[in-house]
């Protein structure tokens, strides 16, 4: 009986080694749409890079400290839906998964048999992470780098501090799609690039931003005067508007601790609360554990930052995580803080945190 249950969505228990499910293509690509699953691709980067399943994460299986990397990323009650070339080396991460207590679903024939039955892969080598919204719609968020946020929503395109380049990494928006909204948290460098800007922009982008970053794009504080064309709002902390279908409230972004105050002055920066279709998403800026972190209500998506004298420390994010009890949690802008013990110290709060390249 339960072996024709689990042929019903295309599982079958692996043979000889009962820890973890076999699924055919249609019953991965099933799993894929559930919230509660994570897809890990575990071939190499390289592999990875030719071509891919929408929103796997990439971790090598034969990679020395797969394990050690994969407890830092996936969260232990979800379920992982894994593949490879062929099938081969996912069951065996599949195993070692389960082995460490996931629940783990390998994909019989790997991406052979996926492309083989004429399903998508694509070459969109960022992490991305998929949610609905109230009405069934999808919200996509493309992890760039550091504070930079690719959203996908119904068709249009919302980009968080762009910037071109940061460190040795360099984002390519001239192969993105123009933007339909962006949003600028603040004028330091590495979350306000003129030249990402410029890309990103057409004569229908929006811009919110703080009034810092609109007298750097010769904004008034009002809706005009925007250099790339399109259109601009200069919000202050605690203003809001609508966009189309999507709200956005300016929250206060800034260091309280001594010494520190001199990089983000209290009133100056914005993080932004932003309402899609019922999603609510807080996107916290550079800022510490400040006390109006209390005043941030109903929040299924929060981006929270997490390094050293600029932002956070990782016990004032877990402090605020705590307070704010978001549904899902990406540190972000960590720089080279070690974030990966944040998911332990959240484990019994209900919160599903999710480390992504943020660096």
């Amino acid at each position: 009986m339960i072996t024709c249950l689990l042929a019903t969505f295309g599982l079958t228990t692996a043979c000889g080694q009962a820890n973890y499910e076999n699924a055919d293509v249609k019953g991965f690509a099933e799993l894929m749409i559930d919230p509660n699953v994570v897809v890990l691709d575990v071939r190499t980067a390289d592999e990875f890079k030719d071509g891919h399943l929408e929103g796997a994460l990439n971790i090598d299986q034969a990679q020395s400290d797969f394990i050690e990397k994969a407890k830092a990323v996936l969260p232990t009650d979800k379920t992982i839906a894994v593949y490879c070339r062929s099938g081969r080396r996912s069951s065996s991460a599949a195993g070692r998964l389960a082995t460490e207590g996931y629940k783990a679903v390998n994909l019989k024939g790997g991406i052979l048999a996926w492309k083989e039955a004429k399903m998508p892969v694509t070459t969109d080598t960022y992490e991305v992470d998929v949610f609905k919204t109230k009405s069934g719609k999808t919200v996509k968020f493309h992890a760039l780098v550091h504070a930079s946020i690719r959203i996908e929503y119904d068709g249009q395109e919302i980009e968080i501090d762009p910037v071109t380049k940061l460190g040795n990494k360099t984002i390519d928006y001239s192969a993105m799609p123009k933007a339909d909204y962006i949003f600028l948290t603040h004028e330091h460098g590495d979350h306000f690039d003129k030249e990402a800007i410029k890309l990103l922009s057409n004569e229908k982008t929006q811009l919110v931003m703080n009034k810092r970053c609109g007298e750097r794009l010769r904004v008034g504080d009002d809706t005009s005067g925007m250099m790339y064309g399109g259109s601009c709002a200069v919000l202050y902390n605690d203003q809001s508007a609508t966009l189309g279908d999507i709200t956005v409230e300016a929250v206060p972004a800034y260091n309280y601790s001594e010494g520190h105050t001199q990089f983000h002055p209290k009133g100056r920066d914005n993080g932004y609360i932003l309402t899609i279709d019922g999603l609510r998403i807080y996107i916290a800026g550079d800022t510490e554990d400040i006390p109006e972190i209390q005043n941030i209500k109903d929040i299924d998506i929060a981006f929270m930052p997490c390094n050293q004298p600029y932002t956070m420390t990782t016990e004032q994010l877990v402090k605020a995580a705590k307070t704010i009890k978001p549904k899902v949690l990406f540190p972000y802008h960590y720089g080279q803080t070690d974030v990966k013990g944040i998911p332990s110290q959240l484990k019994d709060s209900g919160i599903d945190v999710r480390i992504r390249h943020y660096e």
